[in-house]
């Protein structure tokens, strides 16, 4: 076995309960293995765990026996490990050390004194592995999300580590972007036999390439470890793909698209009326964000072109495009963190121009991509506490308050980490403390920017429904993301984005149903039907109710 954990628990320092609890698993060599599991279940601890960043940097106290290709990684230093673990964090920024391509590359065989010859050659190899070699003069800071995500990989593989690790490499990534990133991995274990160990929530993305899949329950329950179809069989929280395939009892369980339109095709349905291509006209009131002719230049750069956008109340728009494609520069606009070269911003009928960034946060609620911006706070509670100080409410007086905090920590699934270190918590969960920190004031509009990031399907499906209660309430939601499925449950109204322009703009079934790249699993089974979700599906909920009593009668 290349990976393998005899009943090893790990705590944090200060930490109440444990990370990992009597965790037991083997992970054999050449295998490409899916990490899931809900937020918080342990995901990157196990991951920190093989190559000894856990607990060599992290400190607390772990117990029980670790071997990863013949090595104890608390034993080993993480420098000694680092030629047997290559590893990759969910934010490649994160590990860069270097300005241009082939240098972050190059930089772990100069620590390793690499002879320069064998350097070379080495670096070489690595960018024709990853096709980088096009890139290799090229700054980092003018990469792509998917090119800095495959220079990431390059710079972790220089080494030629037997394993390589990915922590959520997928998280930031557009869907063809996420793509061309899984395809690499595949190849480098195909080619290679590169053991590659990578942890995902968006597990529609990446259960096409993966040989075993590895659940952590993280509720005490005992981890899963199989075959994909095995382990998502027991599973409550699958892809849309897998609970619709579940609710129709398809056999065998279908993992991708292709597998998926087997069964759809056969499949007798009524004929749904495809979407209109435009939303009809109603009367609404008047928006409480829009945009006029937005331009914005970051030098002699152009990252937005004559951006017309309207925001009303008691909607969501989901706001989608590739990576780079000005979709973060136009909330930044939004909210008088960047300042249109063109064009006009109004909020709640008012120039932006002449208002002051604090003036705008005082209506428009903002949620950048990096959730530890906006956390300073000893505690969970008192990030809140913050917010409504900073807003011109005392905390202490409830009655007062236009959110009660405990509610809102409780609908977001984080009541029982009120009193936490925010900083010590998981992505996924500093993403929802943020959020926290944000609706605790009731803004009249809310802009989110990839909200999903970090977040496993119940965590989802728990902030898709609070959403959904403040756009029932009146609140202006405008959502930047790449997850299609998000989009899919969630938006009335999509716009795709395309260097610095919306190129498109409508209902969903319309603007995501007729992408390539950005329609939902749903859309690909039945494509022209206008169906996004599982839901949609006609007589999806009479089948998932007929299959939950056959198993309810058979016990």
């Amino acid at each position: 076995m290349m990976i393998e954990f005899e009943h090893v628990s790990f705590t944090y320092p200060g930490a109440k309960r444990r990370a990992l609890t009597d965790l037991s698993v083997r992970l054999p060599a050449g295998e490409l293995a899916l990490v899931a599991g809900p937020s918080g279940a342990g995901k990157s601890t196990f991951l920190r765990c093989i190559n000894g960043l856990v607990p060599h940097f992290s400190g607390g106290t772990l117990s029980g026996a670790l071997r990863v290709d013949g090595l104890d990684p608390v034993a080993a230093t993480p420098q000694v490990m680092s030629r047997h673990v290559g590893f990759v964090f969910q934010d490649p920024e994160a590990q860069f050390v270097m300005d241009r391509v082939e240098d972050e590359i190059a930089f772990a065989l100069e620590n390793a004194a690499m002879p320069p010859q064998e350097m070379r050659v080495r670096v070489e190899e690595t960018l024709d592995l990853l096709d980088l070699a096009p890139l290799r003069g090229r700054p980092l800071e003018t990469l792509s999300g998917g090119e800095r995500q495959r220079v990431a990989i390059a710079a972790a593989l220089a080494l030629r580590p037997p394993i390589l690790v990915l922590d959520e490499p997928t998280s930031q990534l557009d869907p063809k972007s996420a793509e061309d990133v899984l395809t690499a991995l595949a190849r480098l274990n195909a080619d290679l036999g590169l053991t590659v160990v990578l942890a995902e929530h968006r597990l529609e993305r990446a259960l096409a390439f993966a040989d075993s899949l590895f659940y952590l329950p993280g509720d005490g329950a005992a981890p899963l470890l199989d075959d994909p179809r095995t382990v998502l069989a027991e599973m409550a929280q699958t892809p849309p793909l897998v609970r619709l395939a579940k609710a129709l009892a398809w056999q065998p369980l279908p993992l991708t698209v292709k597998e998926g339109l087997r069964f759809s095709r056969r499949m007798a349905l009524p004929e749904a009326a495809p979407a209109p291509a435009v939303l009809p006209p109603v009367s609404q009131p008047a928006p409480i964000l829009e945009t006029q002719g937005v331009t914005h230049r970051y030098g002699s750069a152009i990252a937005l072109h004559g951006v017309d956008l309207a925001l009303h109340p008691g909607e969501i728009v989901a706001l989608m495009g590739r990576n780079g494609s000005g979709k973060t520069t136009l909330l930044k606009t939004l909210v008088g963190l960047a300042r249109p070269s063109a064009g006009r911003v109004t909020v709640a009928g008012q120039d932006s121009a002449r208002l002051d960034v604090a003036e705008i946060c005082r209506t428009v609620g903002y949620l950048p991509q990096d959730p530890n911006s906006l956390l300073f706070a000893d505690t969970v509670r008192e990030e809140l506490a913050i917010t409504l100080r900073n807003h011109g409410y005392d905390p202490d007086a409830p009655g007062t308050l236009p959110v009660d905090p405990d509610d809102l920590l409780a609908q977001l699934g984080l009541a029982h980490l009120a009193d936490a270190y925010p900083r010590d918590l998981s992505v996924g969960e500093r993403q929802r403390v943020a959020l926290a920190a944000i609706l605790v004031v009731r803004p009249q509009a809310l802009l989110l920017d990839e909200p999903t990031r970090g977040l496993d399907y119940a965590a989802k499906a728990q902030l898709t429904a609070l959403l959904q209660g403040w756009r029932a309430a009146g609140m202006a939601i405008l959502v930047v993301t790449h997850d299609v499925e998000l989009a899919a449950a969630l938006a009335d109204r999509v716009a795709l984005m395309s260097q610095g322009e919306v190129i498109a703009a409508g209902l969903p079934g319309t603007v995501l149903g007729a992408s390539p790249f950005f329609a939902p699993q749903v859309a690909r089974l039945f494509p022209g039907t206008g169906w996004l979700t599982p839901e949609d599906v006609p007589g999806w909920d009479i089948h998932r109710k007929e299959r939950r009593d056959q198993r309810r009668s058979s016990r």
